[in-house]
């Protein structure tokens, strides 16, 4: 008997696209019978309730920023600017054309073995190393702790810069159901870490360990790194209180001045509405906020917050299901939504 697809893949595979829940268990077990995720996606691109959905984003409606982006932060402590944002500065900020345009983006790609491509999760890994190299955390000898690394390449450009890393990912239990252990997106060791475009695996072994470690759940035996990082990981972590949690107690096991710098997902629609499901939530800018004042109550440095979205063509273009290039800003659940880098330093360095 062919096993029948994951109860919350079809629940995601609504809320992404078409925009709600579905109705009832018995639409739930109707779509779990498709043989692979590409012919549930195919099948739900055909509907016309699909093609409702979307029909009001055609080439006609490009992206419009909302007035609430622009918008000075309440609590005056919050460092805070409105600028095209640059991957040669980096601090708290979107995704945009414009960075990909800046020739340390394809220097960036080449040195993380990607593709230089107008894709946010290329320029996710791009914006960790930017802001890693911006303030001087590439050093010999540092150690870094990455958290839900999956198969991407920082672990071996981060040994490449002589550095000891701890990589994470969930124990099995943890995504189980959630089509991660079977889309070449979780790790379980140190071999899914493999990049011999960018070091010998012999040397990742030497420097890198592996370890499951839930991020809702961070052990208290973790202690002493340097920088710690995250992309596109803290989204999934059940809702957006579990997210910001997992980001305040990231600079746990960090020393004194050390660094946190994590990406995930931004609501550009909307700052009161907003998707929350428990393996996907889009942050708002209240939260990002909400979360900075926090921190900065608590003594700890936040990297300036820039909202600005883009001023380039590009910046415009809203990609819809099934996704392509470009692919900065994207439709999902009805918003429209892309990527924020957050740059976050603990007190008393």
């Amino acid at each position: 008997m062919t096993d029948l697809l994951p109860h919350e893949a079809i629940v995601w595979a609504f809320r992404m696209l078409i925009g709600r829940d579905p109705k009832d268990e018995g639409e739930i077990e109707l779509h779990r019978q498709h043989p692979d995720v590409d012919s549930l996606r195919t099948a739900f691109l055909s509907t016309p309730e699909f093609r409702l959905t979307f029909s009001k984003f055609g080439p006609k409606q490009p992206y419009c920023a909302p007035l609430f982006l622009l918008q000075k932060p309440q609590d005056p402590a919050l460092p805070w600017r409105f600028t095209p944002p640059s991957l040669q500065e980096p601090v708290s900020q979107l995704c945009t054309a414009g960075q990909m345009e800046e020739p340390c983006f394809a220097e960036l790609c080449a040195a993380l073995d990607l593709p230089v491509s107008q894709h946010r999760k290329i320029w996710e890994f791009c914006f960790l190393v930017a802001a890693m190299k911006a303030n001087g955390l590439l050093r010999p000898g540092s150690r870094a702790l990455g958290f839900g690394v999956g198969t991407e390449p920082l672990p071996a450009f981060l040994v490449k810069h002589g550095m000891s890393v701890l990589a994470t990912d969930a124990p099995l239990d943890v995504v189980e159901g959630q089509g991660w252990e079977t889309s070449n997106q979780h790790a379980t060791g140190i071999e899914a870490l493999d990049r011999p475009a960018i070091i010998p695996f012999e040397t990742l072994q030497r420097q890198t360990q592996f370890r499951a470690l839930d991020m809702n759940a961070i052990p208290d035996d973790l202690e002493g790194f340097d920088l710690c990082w995250s992309s596109c990981a803290l989204e999934h972590l059940g809702s957006i209180g579990h997210g910001l949690r997992f980001i305040e107690e990231s600079l746990r096991p960090l020393k004194p001045g050390g660094f946190a710098i994590h990406t995930t997902e931004f609501n550009l629609s909307s700052n009161t509405d907003t998707l929350e499901a428990p393996n996907l939530a889009f942050f708002r800018k209240r939260d990002i906020e909400e979360l900075a004042s926090r921190l900065v109550a608590a003594g700890h440095q936040v990297s300036p917050l820039n909202f600005h979205p883009g001023e380039a063509e590009l910046d415009a273009v809203i990609d819809l299901p099934p996704y392509a290039l470009p692919h900065l800003k994207l439709l999902a659940a009805d918003y429209v939504t892309t990527s924020i880098g957050l740059v976050i330093r603990k007190a008393g360095g």
